[in-house]
């Protein structure tokens, strides 16, 4: 992930309050956030729905991971089944929940993505990982190509939905672009939302009408339009003509 523009915008509008980033493996996300050491987390799906709200953000492009030599290279993109007699690494951490792994299975399975990297460039086998993780991961020995029917993998911002925070709203709403003087920032607290619900509907104020610089105009019968509240001059007499 990279946060850094989410990070700026919040240092600008609420300079006061620190925004400290944590990097954690996505496996251990939830339970970061389960444990309250964060507020919350830039994870993959799928989350627990039951504890945590979540918001998708984007869906990445899944690659595979090649030594720069592999016959692979010469072509754009592959498919699953361009993949079927490759030795296909599938690490422990593997974010894709397949259904029946591709390709020709390894003498065992990495316990991590970054061992199934060194496996790669040790030309041992190849590696299915999202874009973002074949980034992460580079080395000038090793490439990537996109696979074009494989699972895919969709990051989102996650929280736990009892501790949705007011500055939890206000990083709600500058992931989502929101801007600083947006009315969907935060959310109403149950006490505004009690308070509001119990005031009879005749003490609740309305809102301002908006500020437009121009004399405010009604439609009069007969089509014409006059200033609202303006006094109509009597119209004057014609002279009649003396025989």
């Amino acid at each position: 992930m990279t946060p850094a523009k989410w990070v700026r915008i919040w240092n600008e509008r609420l300079p006061d309050i620190p925004l400290t980033l944590v990097q954690v493996p996505a496996a251990q996300a939830p339970e970061v956030l389960r444990a309250g050491e964060a507020d919350a987390g830039l994870v993959r799906l799928p989350v627990d729905r039951t504890y945590f709200s979540a918001i998708p953000l984007y869906t990445e492009t899944t690659v595979v991971v090649v030594p720069k030599d592999h016959l692979i290279t010469a072509a754009d993109e592959v498919t699953v089944a361009d993949l079927a007699d490759e030795v296909l690494f599938h690490p422990l951490d593997d974010v894709f929940d397949w259904a029946g792994p591709p390709g020709e299975p390894a003498f065992e399975r990495p316990a991590t993505t970054p061992d199934a990297i060194e496996l790669v460039a040790a030309n041992v086998g190849l590696l299915v990982v999202p874009q973002s993780l074949a980034r992460l991961y580079h080395r000038k020995d090793l490439t990537y190509r996109p696979v074009t029917d494989a699972p895919q993998s969709s990051i989102a911002l996650s929280w736990p939905e009892e501790a949705t925070t007011d500055l939890v709203e206000d990083f709600i709403g500058i992931v989502r672009g929101r801007t600083v003087n947006s009315t969907r920032g935060r959310a109403k607290s149950p006490a505004e939302q009690k308070q509001q619900r119990s005031e009879p509907k005749g003490t609740r104020q309305k809102p301002a009408a908006k500020a437009t610089g121009r004399t405010p105009r009604t439609r009069a019968a007969g089509g014409n339009t006059r200033t609202a509240g303006a006094k109509q001059q009597p119209k004057r007499a014609k002279p009649r003509r003396r025989s």
